[in-house]
């Protein structure tokens, strides 16, 4: 997938080398509202949906195209959803209720029990990372090798199941090299909150943390020395014809600078034996965020987590403060859940889990505190442009 430099001679001149394996499993989104939709088909042929869907437009696309109509034929009113995390991006259930309206001609409500939407989600792909990297006297990393097991679907990697090539540390790493191997997959899988960094963020920002444990280094010191003095990037290819904001470095200390000093990050070394803090970064949504946890080890060997701090740089103006601190606390806490609990399993072509007897959600008493802080810096909230 790519190749910097040569990865085999800068490992043999390493000053120590380290080797992880990292996997993680697929996940349901859970929605606590079930897949659900109202559809009214018409003597004129057109049909009306009241859906709560992330996507009305493709919807009513694929509900125009499955039923053999006109797309100006498809209306489509958008509810108000309970819990969406992409899985409402697909449409299959405005499918499903449209095409029972149109095959009895009446208005029909369709309802997913709970089973039905653990059964047939598009689940988040599971993945493994075979990770190797060098590192020079000094600590820093000089090579680095990424063999990522993925899934594929009709020869192509699986929906959400990719890894970009220019992902972190591509680029500030002299010597790098990303492979990727394809496994054959017939579950349907799709973008859960930050499709693809759902779940490379783990693997990456975990193997990062090992590096600077294995290098002497303090893993906040690394991860500013890896990007660097303060610059806004080459701006990026379009993508579909949209034009991408240039990665700023600067930003990316703002934030990993900010949550360092609000959770207390140079004195974790007063905290008591089995307690410390754990330090991320990830570029999400053009949004740059760096997390600070305190977690301890129970006696039992299970974690506990007892407080999260983030710092994020979406720019200059926060225009709705409410939404945008629930999204992030509540992106954390789903996140965390994840991490501590759940997965998907499939045995004999069908999903094990049916319930949240099976699939546990995270519990009030394990949510910590999450303290959330903006840094306002002077760039505009920004997307991508045509």
């Amino acid at each position: 997938m790519r190749r910097d430099g040569d990865v085999d001679a800068a490992l043999a001149r390493a000053a120590k080398v380290l080797k992880a394996s990292y996997s993680y499993p697929f996940l349901a989104h859970a929605t606590l509202e079930p897949q659900n939709c109202t559809a009214h088909a018409k003597p004129d042929g057109s049909v009306e949906i009241w859906a709560p869907t992330q996507n009305p437009g493709a919807g009513a696309r694929l509900v125009a195209r499955t039923l053999g109509i006109d797309p100006g034929k498809v209306k489509v009113h958008m509810t108000r959803a309970g819990g969406g995390f992409g899985r409402r991006l697909q449409s299959d259930f405005m499918v499903e209720a449209a095409m029972i309206a149109q095959r009895t001609g009446r208005a029909v409500k369709v309802l997913w029990d709970r089973t039905q939407d653990f059964h047939h989600d598009a689940y988040r792909p599971a993945g493994f990372h075979a990770f190797t990297a060098g590192l020079a006297a000094s600590g820093k990393p000089v090579a680095f090798r990424d063999h990522f097991v993925t899934f594929a679907q009709d020869g192509q990697v699986a929906s959400s199941a990719n890894l970009p090539r220019d992902h972190f540390p591509a680029g500030y790493v002299p010597s790098l090299e990303y492979g990727q191997s394809l496994i054959q997959l017939d579950v349907p899988t799709g973008p859960m909150r930050n499709p693809g960094g759902n779940a490379l963020a783990f693997a990456f920002e975990s193997f990062i943390d090992e590096l600077a444990h294995a290098g002497g280094l303090d893993p906040l010191a690394l991860r500013l020395e890896l990007y660097g003095p303060p610059r806004v990037l080459p701006t990026p290819p379009p993508e579909g014809g949209l034009r991408i904001p240039p990665f700023d470095t600067g930003r990316v200390r703002g934030v990993l600078e900010l949550v360092a000093r609000k959770s207390g990050w140079k004195r974790r070394g007063a905290l008591p034996a089995g307690t410390g803090l754990g330090l991320a970064f990830y570029y999400s949504h053009f949004g740059y965020v760096a997390e600070v946890v305190k977690a301890s080890v129970n006696p039992d060997g299970t974690p506990k987590v007892h407080k999260i701090w983030a710092a994020v740089d979406i720019g200059r103006q926060i225009i709705n403060p409410a939404g945008a601190y629930n999204q992030v606390q509540g992106a954390i806490l789903d996140g965390l859940g994840q991490a501590l609990h759940l997965l998907i399993t499939v045995e004999n072509g069908r999903v094990v889990q049916r319930n949240f007897d099976t699939y546990h959600l995270l519990r009030m008493d394990e949510a910590p505190p999450v303290e959330v802080h903006f840094l306002l810096s002077d760039n505009r909230p920004d997307r991508p442009r045509r």
